[in-house]
């Protein structure tokens, strides 16, 4: 039995609870170079945004070859204390089976460098699950922008209005709103509160299945 929608999928926050080892990361890389991290600038700048974004606001003046420099700099002091395994969002690994499973079209669209999305895909042993993967290197604007959504969509050959995305940040819920996509919040980064705009709000992919989505989306 396959459906006809496309899952798109953030990946920090989503497929993994790796936001608080960015944090530790992020804490590591602004005590090295002198900068004050506030959990505000966290939650208004950083959390699922680029690295070309965030940098220069805490950077002023930096060029564009110093803002990635920087951003290599950080990422790869998150991979070298993460691992993806211990981290998995609870029921993620049989929710991805029952989707391929049904010949579900999926795709990861992360703010986060492609180096990263292979490591945690890898690392999660779930790669060829996937019909695409976007970073933040195949966008010119990050979320709240729809762009990496809307070029998901497109590179699972579904329109952004029968999609469904799944995201766990502010600035990805809006991002998938704006492309037109049914968007579900997982609540590992804020609460159901702050997530309330999403067509669904759930703890873990437990409480989804591939019914609870057919009949979200309607089709």
């Amino acid at each position: 039995m396959s459906f006809s929608f496309g899952v798109l999928f953030d990946m920090d926050g989503v497929l993994v609870d790796s936001n608080p080892v960015h944090k530790k990361a992020i804490q590591m890389f602004c005590a090295r170079h002198g900068k004050e991290l506030t959990e505000s600038f966290l939650q208004e700048h950083i959390y699922g945004r680029t690295n070309k974004e965030w940098i220069p606001a805490l950077f002023d003046g930096i060029t564009a070859e110093e803002t990635d420099a920087l951003g290599d700099e950080k990422e790869a002091l998150f991979r070298s204390i993460f691992s993806p395994r211990d981290a998995v969002i609870k029921g993620l690994l049989p929710f991805l089976d029952s989707l391929r499973d049904s010949r579900i079209p999926m795709a990861v669209a992360t703010s986060a460098p492609m180096e990263n999305a292979r490591f945690i895909l890898e690392g999660l042993g779930i790669t060829d699950i996937f019909n695409a993967v976007l970073s933040s290197s195949d966008v010119e604007i990050g979320k709240p922008h729809p762009d990496i959504y809307l070029k998901a969509a497109h590179r699972i050959s579904m329109a952004p209005a029968g999609c469904v995305v799944i995201e766990d940040s502010i600035a990805g819920m809006e991002s998938g709103l704006r492309a037109g996509a049914t968007v579900i919040g997982i609540t590992s980064t804020h609460s159901r509160r702050e997530l309330s705009d999403c067509h669904l709000v759930v703890d873990s992919f437990d409480e989804l299945s591939l019914s609870a989505l057919e009949n979200l989306t309607g089709r």
